[in-house]
C-alpha cells in the first residue's frame, strides 16, 4: 500500500531520536534499483532526470527505519517531525518537498504500487521536482521504502545572487545594472527606507530562484522611467525550512 504527500510551507523544530543498531541495515542496491526505475519512467516522458540529494536520502532512511521499527505505514508517526523538518535537519534545501511511501513484499513491487497510484506517479513525474533521496528497510518478509522529493535550492553566496538578477535585468530591460553596492545591500537588510542617494523605487522581494524577477520589477524597469538599477542581496528575513533568497533592487 503506498501513500504519498506534498508540502510547500510550515514550520516546526525538533530533535531527532536514536534508533535501534539492529534497523541501521542499508540496501543501498534497492535504493538504487528505485531511482533507476523513477529516471528511467521519467525520461520515457521526456523529463529530466531526477538528482540524488544525500540530505533528502538521509532524511527517508530516518523514516523508513520508523515505519519499520513500528510495522506501520504513515507520513509521520507519534512523536516524529513531520517530513520538511526532518528533510531540513539533514540540511536539505528546498522551496518544495513531497513524499511518496509504500510497503510491500518486492522492490519492483514498490514503484508499480506508486506508478499505478495517480498522487505518486505525479510525484515521480513532475517536472518541477528535480532532487531525490531513497531509502529501502526490510522488516521480515516487507519492504518499506520512502521516497522524498524536493524542487532543490543551491547555495548562493550574496555576488552569485546579485550577478543572476543583474544578469537578468540586462537581458530583459534597458537599464544599466550596477551589482552588490553597498548601498544596495545595505537596503536589502532593512524592511524600510534605504541607503544611499535616493532612488526613484525600491522593490524587496524573496523568491526561491534569484534568476527569476517578479513581474512588478520587469514592469517597472520596462516603463521608461528609470535609466539606471543598483541590486543588492542579503540574508532572507525571518527563520523558514524553505530556502530563498532575499533582494532589493533600488531604480533610479
Amino acid at each position: 500500500m503506498p501513500t504519498t504527500l506534498r508540502i510547500a510551507t510550515a514550520l516546526m523544530l525538533f530533535v531527532t531520536p536514536i534508533l535501534p543498531a539492529a534497523l541501521l541495515a542499508q540496501t543501498s542496491q534497492a535504493d538504487k534499483t528505485l531511482l533507476d526505475a523513477a529516471n528511467h519512467d521519467r525520461a520515457a516522458q521526456g523529463l529530466d532526470a531526477l538528482r540524488w540529494d544525500p540530505a533528502l536520502a538521509a532524511a527517508a532512511r530516518q523514516h523508513a527505519l520508523r515505519m519499520a521499527k513500528a510495522n506501520q505505514l504513515s507520513h509521520q508517526l507519534p512523536g516524529e517531525p513531520p517530513l520538511q523538518d526532518r528533510a531540513r535537519h539533514e540540511g536539505a534545501r528546498f522551496s518544495t518537498i513531497a513524499e511518496n511511501v509504500a510497503e510491500g513484499p518486492s522492490i519492483p513491487g514498490l514503484h508499480t504500487q506508486w506508478m499505478n497510484s495517480p498522487p505518486h506517479r505525479a510525484n515521480l513525474l513532475d517536472p518541477e521536482l528535480n532532487a531525490v533521496g531513497i531509502a529501502v528497510v526490510q522488516s521480515g518478509n516487507m519492504y518499506f521504502a520512502v521516497q522524498d522529493f524536493s524542487a532543490s535550492v543551491p547555495t548562493l553566496s550574496l555576488s552569485r545572487q546579485e550577478r543572476e538578477v543583474s544578469s537578468q535585468l540586462l537581458a530583459r530591460s534597458k537599464l544599466e545594472v550596477d551589482a552588490g553596492t553597498a548601498d544596495a545591500r545595505k537596503t536589502c537588510e532593512s524592511d524600510n527606507g534605504f541607503t544611499g542617494p535616493r532612488p526613484a523605487a525600491i522593490l524587496r522581494y524573496e523568491l526561491s530562484d534569484p534568476s527569476n524577477l517578479p513581474d512588478e520589477l520587469l514592469q517597472k524597469a520596462n516603463s521608461g522611467k528609470y535609466h539606471s538599477a543598483a541590486v543588492g542581496a542579503c540574508k532572507p528575513s525571518g527563520s523558514s525550512q524553505f530556502a530563498r533568497f532575499r533582494i532589493a533592487v533600488l531604480l533610479f
